[in-house]
């Protein structure tokens, strides 16, 4: 029996500053409008421990179990940074993060231990699994897809996940097929130098050049 699992990006923070690494709140009302029709004809709900995937699916009236292993990329001591406050007092560290799968310089989990916990937890998933929703982290979902496509690591960060997105996987005799389920309507722009990924007209995701990582780039490494 396929396995249908829909991946449903937790909404952004409201603190009105940059996105940081850290697990920020969530307003009372999400910053976009969801179509809650397409999510509770799934019999089973479960979502990440971070408090903003709680919040999103309490928003849309969920009770999801916790799954510990879809828990976010841990970001070390860069936890609670913007990429440009890190680029600024260690742009090195940075450019490899963003370029080397294997590399944790903030003292957390690599991008490639992130995508081996994820792969792992989606392998092990039963084949009975009833069609399941998870609320989960944006890193969360690109960690998924990285598995779920055959993708090599170091796409990771060329998936731009949008807040509210959804995405589906369902298992076949060959592997996963991977289509775009749902994308919140919201007021707010398209980010900036995206370029829109589309499947049947549905944007999901946007793959773009990250503005730090380019001033990373120019920045000497650190004598050896």
């Amino acid at each position: 029996m396929a396995i249908h699992l829909t991946l449903l990006c937790a909404a952004a923070a409201t603190s009105g500053r940059e996105a940081v690494l850290a697990d920020e709140p969530v307003g009372k009302r999400l910053p976009g409008r969801v179509n809650l029709p397409a999510f509770v004809a799934h019999p089973l709900t479960i979502r990440a421990p971070s408090k903003r995937c709680a919040r999103t699916a309490e928003a849309l009236g969920l009770e999801p179990t916790v799954e510990p292993a879809l828990r976010d990329l841990d970001c070390g001591r860069w936890k609670g940074r913007t990429r440009e406050e890190i680029a600024a007092v260690d742009p090195y560290g940075l450019s490899l993060w963003l370029t080397d799968p294997e590399a944790a310089p903030h003292g957390g989990e690599s991008v490639r231990q992130l995508c081996d916990r994820a792969a792992d937890w989606l392998i092990k998933l039963p084949r009975g699994t009833r069609p399941t929703l998870a609320v989960v982290e944006p890193a969360v979902v690109r960690a998924l897809l990285v598995h779920a496509l055959s993708a090599p690591a170091r796409t990771f960060w060329h998936l731009d996940v949008r807040p509210l997105s959804a995405v589906s996987l369902v298992s076949t005799d060959t592997g996963w097929q991977v289509t775009p389920a749902h994308e919140a309507e919201r007021e707010s722009p398209r980010s900036a130098g995206g370029v829109p990924l589309a499947v049947h007209g549905t944007p999901f995701a946007t793959l773009r050049h990250h503005a730090p990582l380019e001033q990373a780039k120019a920045a000497t490494p650190p004598p050896v």
